[in-house]
């Protein structure tokens, strides 16, 4: 990790990868860790980014038009180096462009910059994504960061509560990662949510719609904020009993089960047109005592 970009000030300090300009890090000024540490025995991500799809392709292929080829769940950006473009004390911006092998499996020109900006105690992680290409250009994108469960300094039960009180239907994927089309009743009541492992038994808990813009998730002792921006959707994931939790707010989804590999056909897939820039952000302010 000789590599991390560091960012810090008297409330936070954090460590950005240029491998997927992911966040390695997220800790207080008591040196403790909000953000999962990344153990492999459990999952080895951490922060990765979602692009140029989010979830699973059918048969692991797309197509655009006449144009098939294979794509990975999530994407490439993930596994992707970034350039370090622009860094100060309290941000840095990592660059992503196309290149021979991205254009193989995704025919396009872009590119997609990640922008980490710290202020007190909180963390604000900002995308761009630029079409570069004569043609629209159709992705999805989102974010997939695991905090500690539980969090630092916190005791007892962890909630999240919607800010906007809400009531969002559930959704599941199926054995493939794909999504199955068929709504199931929310789990939450009045915008609030009991964090349980069992609640995972089925993998991730989608919510194509109605999640809001904001939660705070929260146990005795300690709280998170968290808010997003320019993102439709939003899942939670952990590996049951594994002490972190995913907060995703995504723009895109899964494939619909038992339809083609079309990017258009996918949820809430963006269609960015030729020279134009699209662009997605969350923030997390930490507190605990």
């Amino acid at each position: 990790m000789t590599d991390l970009t560091q960012i810090q000030n008297d409330h936070i300090r954090v460590g950005v990868s240029p491998l997927g300009a992911e966040t390695q890090y997220l800790r207080d000024n008591q040196n403790r860790d909000w953000l999962w540490h990344g153990d492999p025995t459990w999952w080895a991500g951490r922060s990765p980014i979602l692009f140029p799809i989010v979830g699973a392709a059918p048969d692991g292929q797309i197509s655009i038009g006449a144009f098939t080829a294979p794509m990975n769940q999530h994407g490439f950006a993930r596994r992707s180096k970034f350039a370090l473009i622009a860094a100060s004390e309290t941000h840095c911006t990592h660059q992503l462009t196309d290149s021979a092998d991205t254009r193989a499996i995704y025919p396009f020109e872009f590119a997609l910059r990640l922008t980490h900006q710290i202020d007190g105690p909180t963390l604000s992680v900002t995308a761009e994504v630029e079409n570069h290409s004569n043609r629209a250009m159709p992705f999805g994108f989102g974010f997939h960061p695991a905090f500690a469960w539980p969090l630092p300094g916190a005791n007892g039960t962890h909630e999240v509560q919607l800010d906007n009180q809400g009531e969002p239907a559930l959704y599941r994927i199926n054995a493939d990662g794909l999504l199955v089309d068929a709504p199931l009743p929310s789990p939450f009541h009045d915008g609030r949510l009991t964090l349980d492992p069992a609640q995972y038994a089925d993998d991730a808990m989608l919510f194509p719609a109605g999640a809001g813009t904001g939660l705070t998730l929260s146990a005795a002792g300690a709280s998170l904020r968290f808010e997003w921006q320019g993102l439709p959707n939003f899942a939670l994931w952990q590996k049951p009993g594994a002490p972190y939790i995913c907060l995703e707010p995504w723009h895109g989804t899964a494939a619909i089960a038992d339809q083609g590999p079309a990017m258009t056909d996918r949820p809430d897939t963006v269609t960015l047109g030729a020279g134009q820039t699209a662009t997605f952000a969350y923030a997390v302010t930490i507190s605990a005592k």
